[in-house]
């Protein structure tokens, strides 16, 4: 398993960081908001352990630019704010747990190893709009019976805009997620995408299951309605 710690006390994270290597992980860390959002948006890290009180950007902003890029990763948001509203915030902002200092490491294992089950069962499972399905693992697209060959890319947007069903999504945000670094410049390259999932997916008559929100960006939605 791949970590981020994102914490600016210095002897914490060292000690969390030793923590989590001696049981085998890798874990990488950083010191401000900024610099750990940036490690986020490569897109290597299985979980993310992330401060409030950061320098640059504080937690909730990380936590609320991560979401809005489309970024799915579990997120444990470590803090000294124990505060209700700190944490209806947290887990509003879109974090997927909140552990409060001081506490217990072998909890805070425990919390990032329920994370790891509940993150694993989600992206294992089938993603249905309609009549048609999407198995992330097996990475093949079938309306009924019948398999729809997909590129890479073409499979990637559709995952991302199924699973979050009727949610839009930017250019810019479909490039973060799917692309990420490997993204060329050219501007136009979500919609030729977008054009070739579409031709696809037209023998079914499903075409339109995939919206064009004007001066927004795109989502999936239901074409039977549900």
């Amino acid at each position: 398993m791949r970590l981020l710690i994102i914490e600016d006390n210095e002897d914490l994270c060292q000690l969390l960081r030793e923590g989590f290597e001696e049981l085998g992980h890798e874990v990488d860390t950083a010191g401000d908001g900024r610099n750990g959002l940036d490690l986020i948006r490569s897109g290597k890290y299985d979980c993310v352990i992330l401060d409030i009180m950061l320098p640059e950007m504080d937690g909730f902003e990380v936590m609320d630019q991560v979401r809005d890029e489309g970024h799915d990763v579990p997120v444990i948001m470590l803090t000294a704010k124990d505060s209700v509203e700190d944490r209806v915030h947290g887990l509003e902002q879109g974090a997927d747990d909140y552990l409060t200092k001081p506490f217990d490491f072998k909890e805070l294992m425990a919390r990032v190893n329920a994370l790891m089950r509940r993150s694993g069962d989600q992206r294992r499972s089938i993603l249905k709009c309609g009549p048609l399905t999407l198995d992330p693992v097996a990475r093949e697209c079938r309306v009924g019976d019948i398999k729809v060959p997909l590129r890479r890319r073409e499979f990637d947007i559709l995952e991302l805009l199924m699973r979050y069903e009727n949610q839009v999504f930017s250019r810019d945000k479909i490039i973060a997620q799917v692309w990420q670094k490997e993204y060329d410049g050219t501007s136009n390259v979500v919609d030729v995408h977008i054009k070739y999932l579409r031709d696809k997916l037209r023998p079914f008559n499903l075409d339109m299951m995939v919206v064009t929100v004007r001066g927004v960006g795109y989502k999936v939605a239901n074409p039977e309605g549900e």
